[in-house]
């Protein structure tokens, strides 16, 4: 146990315990348990909770929670977004991003779907919605998220520290005095470390690991996901609804689910013959769309400060070309059809940017 957390632990810290229902959330909790039972830490200052969201998660991960933390004899809080589960999130990115497409405020079509570089779905479903409501419930008090997260599980969390502060939702020297911290418990455990806690101590495994022979448990389909965890998830009948819905968006806005591939190629066999169609059109699109992108000039694409400059006739006029197809295929209004039209937007866009650099404080601006 890292000296920061035993030293809050032992000043009365509240425990939060993150459960997502999967191997490594329950791990770190019975495995924290122990620890602060040793530390006589008070049962009533730990609680339970979870980030439910909504359709994509699994039908059985609310039992599977409910049941691990009824195991460990601590209460249990469910939070929810309040504006949509993931699914809706996905369809509001994509609605967002033809309404910027259409108005020329950014320079490529947007995709509907988190990455690896963009995990919206974890920072806005899971903490954005904990964090807050965390701040509010235990004001004034130090309060210690348990999160389950392993270093062999990605090179991303390879460099993970054991804790760390978290000012995210309770700033240094608030004037409530909340003070937040993030403990990782299990971080240096193997998977094979993880799997032989459960058995020894009898803990509840999800159906993903055990009917259905996933390495992980995430969403139903994951963005994140390898190809076997998908297939293992289109493999339960319970799946198949959302797995229907989410290739129907892939179709309808010809971006892949994964960048290098698509959901609809998990398990074609669940696909209705008409969505079957749509999705053999929507790659060929994709493909067009991005073959006319690649044509556009590279140094105008869409960055930080955009746009960089004014394009030239020529460029504009290539770029007015463009968007006409990709705005046809979408059935997006065409508001700036000609070169002229996109050079005048452009020179809109320069203003309104040089206008907030004007209005920053000094030495907040770009350098001159």
């Amino acid at each position: 146990m890292p000296p920061e957390i035993e030293a809050a632990i032992r000043a009365g810290a509240w425990l939060v315990f993150n459960l997502s229902g999967g191997k490594d959330s329950s791990a770190a909790l019975f495995a924290a348990m122990t620890m602060l039972d040793a530390l006589d830490h008070p049962r009533e200052r730990r609680i339970a909770i979870h980030a439910d969201l909504g359709r994509a998660e699994w039908d059985s991960t609310p039992d599977t929670v409910a049941r691990i933390a009824a195991r460990a004899g601590i209460a249990l809080t469910i939070r929810r977004r309040q504006s949509g589960d993931l699914f809706d999130r996905w369809h509001q990115r994509f609605e967002a991003g033809k309404a910027r497409y259409e108005d020329l405020s950014t320079y490529n079509l947007i995709g509907p779907w988190s990455s690896a570089s963009l995990r919206f779905c974890t920072s806005e479903q899971k903490a954005q919605v904990i964090g807050p409501y965390l701040a509010r419930l235990l004001a004034g008090e130090t309060i210690i998220q348990i999160i389950g997260i392993r270093r062999d599980e990605s090179s991303a969390r390879a460099a993970a520290p054991d804790w760390k502060r978290d000012t995210r939702f309770a700033a240094e020297g608030n004037r409530a005095g909340t003070r937040m911290m993030i403990w990782h418990p299990v971080i240096e455990w193997s998977t094979t470390d993880v799997f032989q806690f459960h058995e020894k101590h009898g803990i509840p495994l999800h159906e993903a690991y055990t009917r259905h022979g996933s390495s992980r448990l995430s969403c139903r389909y994951c963005v994140l996901q390898s190809l076997a965890d998908q297939q293992a998830a289109a493999s339960c009948k319970s799946n198949h609804e959302a797995f229907i819905h989410l290739v129907a968006l892939e179709a309808r806005s010809t971006f892949s689910f994964q960048p290098a591939r698509w959901l609809a190629d998990t398990a074609p066999h669940l696909l209705p013959e008409s969505l079957a169609t749509d999705i053999a059109r929507a790659k060929d699109d994709a493909d067009h769309r991005r073959q006319l992108e690649s044509t556009m000039p590279s140094h105008l694409r869409f960055q930080r400060g955009w746009p960089p400059r004014m394009p030239t006739s020529d460029e504009a006029a290539l770029i007015a070309s463009v968007r006409e197809r990709i705005l046809n295929r979408h059935g997006l209004e065409n508001r700036f059809p000609t070169g002229p039209a996109v050079r005048e937007r452009f020179a809109g866009l320069i203003a309104q940017k040089n206008s907030k650099e004007l209005g920053k404080p000094m030495g907040q601006g770009n350098p001159s």
